[in-house]
């Protein structure tokens, strides 16, 4: 095969294997390359590339949906309860599910212990007891006014520091102990006097048998003169947990205490609760002890 002018040209084409190519000749005698040929003939071939490209890329689409589809009857095929009508009816859920609370056994702190219930019986008010326990220091403040302590004493004989009829309650009722000490504020005097008794039921029948003629006696000694011994004064009683506490006040040159004598009845007053609550906090403190055991 010759590549001259005039004699039969094979075309090469670039997509076909063992093709030639055409010489560059533009049908001149000098040899030139005719390049308007040679633009298009390029032109020519990049269509042909992109309508090559476009359709393998629409068959790739085609293919990689049918596969997907394929996929979707094999699945269809081997899951046959897979329809809106063989759905599983809804069960309720378990009681472990995420949607559920979790759930704790109940704590409580144990409830503390009451103070009353060791000043009720001899068996749990085992603390120490003595006029220095009940009536701590030389002095003591209440509601703003100080009292000075001035003698103390203790004994098992009750009705020998008791007058009037309480020396027969006492007796009546087991009574173990009697404690008493005396305060003084100016010229006015009160005598405090606490009756012990084994259990709270004994102390609260004492109580409630007392009357206005049970008195403590008054205690003189350590700077105090005997008072209340003939003169008209002011006692009070009453009684919590095994304990019945008696008062006596009156001015201590012996005179007379009338109605109008509120700084009197206020001294009682006083040393009445100061009494309670010292026997209260002697129940706080073993309540307290023995819930730290």
């Amino acid at each position: 095969m010759s590549y001259g002018q005039g004699g039969p040209q094979s075309q090469w084409d670039p997509w076909k294997p063992q093709s030639q190519q055409q010489p560059w000749s533009s049908g001149g005698s000098d040899g030139t390359p005719d390049w308007a040929a040679l633009a298009e003939a390029s032109e020519s071939r990049n269509k042909r590339r992109r309508l090559l490209f476009i359709g393998g890329g629409a068959l790739a689409t085609i293919a990689i949906g049918t596969a997907v589809a394929m996929a979707v009857v094999s699945a269809n095929k081997d899951n046959k309860g897979s329809g809106p009508g063989d759905l599983p009816v809804s069960a309720p859920l378990p009681s472990g599910s995420a949607t559920s609370a979790p759930s704790f056994a109940p704590t409580s702190a144990p409830p503390p212990l009451d103070p009353r219930d060791f000043i009720a019986s001899a068996k749990k008010d085992t603390a120490p007891l003595s006029p220095a326990t009940l009536f701590p220091g030389t002095q003591l403040t209440m509601n703003n006014t100080v009292y000075k302590k001035a003698a103390t004493a203790d004994t098992s004989s009750c009705a020998t520091a008791a007058g009037g009829t309480l020396p027969k309650v006492l007796t009546a009722n087991g009574c173990t102990r009697l404690i008493r000490a005396t305060y003084t504020n100016g010229g006015i005097a009160v005598t405090v006097g606490v009756a012990v008794f084994d259990t709270q039921a004994q102390a609260a029948k004492a109580r409630a048998q007392t009357n206005d003629s049970s008195i403590v006696r008054s205690l003189s000694g350590k700077g105090v003169k005997p008072f209340c011994d003939g003169a008209f004064c002011r006692s009070t009683r009453n009684a919590v947990g095994r304990y019945a506490y008696f008062t006596i006040s009156g001015f201590t040159n012996g005179k007379d205490v009338t109605k109008k004598d509120t700084a009197v009845f206020r001294t009682g007053d006083d040393l009445a609760e100061f009494t309670f609550n010292q026997i209260y906090r002697r129940g706080q403190a073993q309540a307290s002890a023995a819930a730290n055991q």
